[in-house]
């Protein structure tokens, strides 16, 4: 009986963070409340404890339950780490392959860019980063392309965060003007590094959409201009675009 009982508060403990993951601006303790269908106290009750665990926290301006950073570190290493890993890999294989520079899949991580993922190009000038290694996010193609799909309330949040650190001459370091770069990266679907983040390395990423406004994660692909223009990496479009139709299916 006693099994039974813990079994039964687990589930409702992951329930509980299932509706709060599913929600881009966090969410009310009555939004979990109808959607669960459980007692007003029972749901004060797994909500207080997910919080003690640091599985769950409030929006800092607000009340709005909001996932952890536990659950956030347990999502990452699951999508570096899960069952349809060695098939993404698989995919940027292929596309590393036929674009002959290096590919990644990326995801939003706080402030940062986290690469999920990482196949580097077999020529001697390159960049190495493992999977798991951070970037930033208005410096980057990835970075500048998922935050630019993010809902507006979140999107302006997030960019109040930001350092805004100039890495080259070329990065963007005033907040308006990354607001504006960012209306144009949403318009287009195409996020655009232009040696922001390292000299001389430009890159480009497009976005791995669950649903119409919702995207996932991005696919990108880096070269330096001697080996590759600007305008010819944003030729090789039409491949990410592929590549990444077949990413969204990895992500069920």
């Amino acid at each position: 009986m006693q099994s039974n009982q813990s079994n039964a508060a687990a589930l409702r403990a992951f329930r509980v963070l299932e509706v709060v993951a599913a929600r881009m601006d966090g969410c009310a303790l009555a939004e979990v409340v109808e959607l669960l269908a459980l007692p007003k106290q029972t749901v004060h009750r797994i909500v207080g404890q997910l919080q003690s665990a640091g599985l769950l926290g409030r929006e800092p301006a607000g009340r709005r339950l909001q996932l952890g950073v536990r659950i956030e570190r347990m999502a990452l290493d699951a999508l570096m780490n899960g069952p349809a890993r060695q098939q993404r890999r698989a995919i940027l294989q292929r596309l590393v392959d036929t674009i002959g520079e290096t590919c990644n899949l990326t995801a939003l991580a706080g402030t940062d860019v986290v690469y999920l993922d990482r196949v580097e190009t077999s020529w001697p000038l390159r960049m190495m980063l493992a999977p798991g290694s951070h970037v930033p996010l208005h410096a980057t193609s990835s970075g500048k392309l998922l935050l630019s799909l993010l809902p507006k309330a979140q999107r302006e949040r997030l960019i109040a965060q930001l350092s805004l650190r100039g890495y080259t001459g070329a990065t963007i370091v005033d907040r308006e003007a990354l607001a504006r770069e960012l209306v144009e990266t949403r318009r287009r679907r195409i996020g655009i590094n232009r040696a922001e983040h390292l000299r001389g390395l430009n890159g480009i990423a497009v976005p791995v959409m669950l649903e119409r406004q919702r995207a996932c994660a991005a696919v990108a692909v880096q070269a330096p201009e001697g080996r590759m223009t600007l305008d010819e990496l944003l030729g090789q479009v039409p491949r990410l675009r592929e590549a990444a139709e077949a990413m969204r299916a990895t992500f069920g």
